[in-house]
């Protein structure tokens, strides 16, 4: 078995979009999984004596945990309801584990005549928990919440998505992004994955946000509680998003409640593509942007 170790992130990749996020190698909030996180740590430094079959025991385990939501790649500590209290968590051990399975799995024939080392998440027919439609793909590792709704879209492997989520058609989720409850990822919205480019923090978008169609969030943009990013914003780490009333810049987060509209500014004679916060999400946006409960129960 080739025990090589994989190529880490730089240090300047670790500090990609760290404003809002902390990165870990220390265990999680679940303690069952220090002893998992030692193996893992092990075999992705090239340093574990375990067998092939114990190698794919353990990254299987990290799939199995993934899926039922008992561990996940960023979870938010405590000391706050924003992230002016609590910061997001990122588990690096978890996307080790992601990775390490594209080395040790062979590629094989999988859904929808697809050659890969990964299969799609298996839904619960007998007790199902979510919508899916057909054509959704999610892969394997990915967790769905309770009540959410699955379009024609695409997740990929690490994803979490919370509770009533709504992710519509041809919208791509990246691999290892965090999406909260009661969120609207709207048609063909780009939410960023984390595995190529190799970069410490996914993006993660919190509880009650809308992310418009044709928007994309990249590069480990952290999108604050009830935020809405209206169609056609694109989001990166290095982006400008100034508040129109304040001139406040911010650069990889957008605010609790902050409605962003694309924008630009002027730089060198040329107007470079910028968000812009027109307002704090209101009654009236919120009857614009609001969830239909109806369509959330999968019952």
């Amino acid at each position: 078995m080739n025990n090589r170790p994989l190529s880490k992130p730089s240090e300047s990749e670790l500090l990609l979009g760290d404003t809002q996020c902390t990165s870990t190698q220390q265990e999680g909030e679940f303690g069952e999984s220090s002893d998992l996180q030692t193996k893992i740590e092990s075999l992705f430094n090239g340093q574990s004596e375990l067998n092939e079959l114990d190698t794919l025991a353990c990254i299987d385990e990290v799939f199995a945990l993934l899926e039922s939501g008992k561990i996940r790649v960023a979870v938010k500590s405590p000391g706050g309801e924003n992230a002016n209290g609590g910061k997001w968590i990122v588990s690096q051990w978890i996307k080790k584990a992601i990775l390490l399975a594209f080395k040790f799995r062979k590629s094989m024939k999988r859904e929808f005549d697809s050659f890969d080392k990964l299969g799609l998440l298996e839904f619960d027919y007998e007790d199902p928990t979510y919508r899916k439609v057909p054509n959704a793909v999610i892969r394997e590792g990915t967790y769905i919440g309770k009540n959410a709704v699955i379009m024609q879209s695409y997740i990929n492997t690490g994803a979490y998505i919370g509770d009533g989520t709504m992710v519509d058609i041809n919208a791509a989720i990246g691999s290892c992004a965090q999406i909260g409850s009661r969120c609207h990822i709207a048609a063909q919205a780009c939410i960023g994955g984390v595995l190529e480019p190799v970069a410490a923090n996914p993006v993660i978008i919190e509880d009650n946000c809308f992310i418009g169609v044709h928007s994309s969030v990249l590069e480990g943009v952290l999108v604050e509680e009830d935020a809405i990013i209206a169609p056609g914003v694109n989001l990166t780490a290095s982006t400008k998003i100034i508040d129109r009333q304040t001139g406040e810049v911010f650069r990889g987060v957008v605010p609790s409640g902050a409605v962003v509209v694309p924008g630009s500014y002027p730089s060198n004679g040329l107007n470079i593509a910028c968000g812009v916060i027109v307002k704090t999400v209101d009654s009236q946006t919120k009857s614009k942007t609001g969830i239909n409960e109806i369509l959330r129960d999968a019952d």
